[in-house]
């Protein structure tokens, strides 16, 4: 029986488009690296997604890319082409076998996207900027976006086909869609850049041809989250004040629900907004009547409790579900007491992990709370 104080976590959710979750809790979208190396879904990602969805609310799958030069992880399943569609038919399945609902999550890395994966080693972007690898992103064309729009709308028809519930797109994380977004990585001064009004161009395009889809070709009601990251470092880079314009413009299109980006989902602004307030209290003030899925450094049902208290309908989980895949059922059962928070290197089997993602698991020291097993 749930431990009384936790029954919120289990509130019925009910989206803006009609569509209602079993619950508040998410899947967090989690790159794993571990797709097959024709960029279709492996019979690995579907096991370790079977295992962990279980009685959650929501699960969105890690992104997909929506054209071969969208590319941003080895590994990395694609959201496009006819070839690809029988493994996403079955992603879809598997994430929706405990009762969740299930999201498509895609983008295109745009100047993320390493050059050894791109095709031609043509890395793109909204304006030429300097890469890390001190080469340069090439600015992409009207008709490039033109076309890169029309992808998102051909990945949002493979999904509904697929029988997914919804898509995400992935405005967050400094990828395509928010690198027009930033003034640091859009310095056009055409239609798509200029002021911040200019630069929501594309995503609201994006966001327009992704509906205009679901309309034409989703039978019944159909899912469409954006994903966004509040603010960026550099000192022409995103403010939570763009953040607001953004929220405000998607207000107008009837999102399902936002989804924001946060490394703690207490952490307050760094420039814009009220520095003294926590940013998801204020996106979800300036979200209004969406509903807004919070994430971001939440390891226990009390910080699940916490994000809720600060606005957030929808609490995201991505490493705990990893290293604790019976997390909801645990708190469900009262037992969050025996929630695991640590796994060992033994641990792999166990927890049903593809190989790709064990072996970023053990090579990223601090990503994951590895011990030494106990001895007697």
């Amino acid at each position: 029986m749930t431990t009384a104080k936790f029954n919120k976590l289990f509130d019925k959710v009910q989206l803006n488009d009609g569509i209602t979750l079993q619950n508040r809790i998410v899947l967090a979208p989690m790159t794993h690296s571990s797709s097959n190396p024709d960029l279709s879904v492996s019979e690995a990602e579907l096991t370790y997604y079977e295992r962990r969805t279980g009685k959650l609310g929501l699960a969105i799958t890690a992104v997909a890319h929506v054209m071969p030069g969208g590319i941003g992880f080895q590994n990395q399943f694609a959201a496009f082409g006819e070839e690809n569609l029988p493994g996403l038919t079955k992603l879809a399945t598997s994430l929706k076998k405990g009762g969740a609902k299930a999201v498509l999550q895609f983008f295109h890395a745009g100047i993320q996207g390493p050059r050894n994966l791109v095709p031609n080693g043509d890395v793109v972007g909204p304006s030429a900027i300097e890469l890390q690898d001190g080469s340069s992103s090439r600015e992409l064309s009207h008709e490039e976006i033109e076309s890169i729009i029309l992808d998102f709308g051909r990945a949002t028809d493979l999904a509904i086909r697929a029988g997914f519930d919804g898509v995400e797109i992935h405005g967050a994380n400094g990828y395509l869609v928010q690198q027009f977004v930033s003034g640091w990585s859009n310095r056009r001064t055409d239609k798509w850049g200029g002021s911040i009004e200019q630069r929501l161009t594309f995503p609201l395009a994006v966001t327009d041809e992704v509906q205009r889809v679901v309309a034409e070709k989703a039978k019944t009601p159909f899912i469409v989250g954006y994903r966004f990251s509040p603010e960026e470092p550099q000192e022409e880079g995103l403010t939570m004040d763009d953040t607001f314009a953004l929220i405000k413009a998607l207000n107008t299109k009837n999102l399902s629900y936002l989804h924001v980006s946060l490394m703690e989902y207490n952490s307050k602004p760094r420039r814009g907004g009220d520095l003294e307030r926590t940013r998801l209290e204020q996106i979800v003030e300036a979200a209004g009547n969406v509903p807004v899925i919070g994430v971001g450094g939440v390891h226990t049902p009390d910080q699940a409790l916490e994000a809720i208290e600060l606005g957030a309908a929808m609490i995201a989980l991505g490493r705990e579900l990893i290293v604790e895949p019976d997390w909801v059922e645990k708190v469900h059962a009262g037992e969050e007491n025996d929630i695991a928070v640590t796994l060992t290197a033994n641990d792999q089997h166990r927890l049903v992990i593809p190989d790709q993602l064990w072996g970023m698991m053990m090579g990223i020291p601090g990503w994951f709370p590895v011990v030494e097993e106990a001895t007697e």
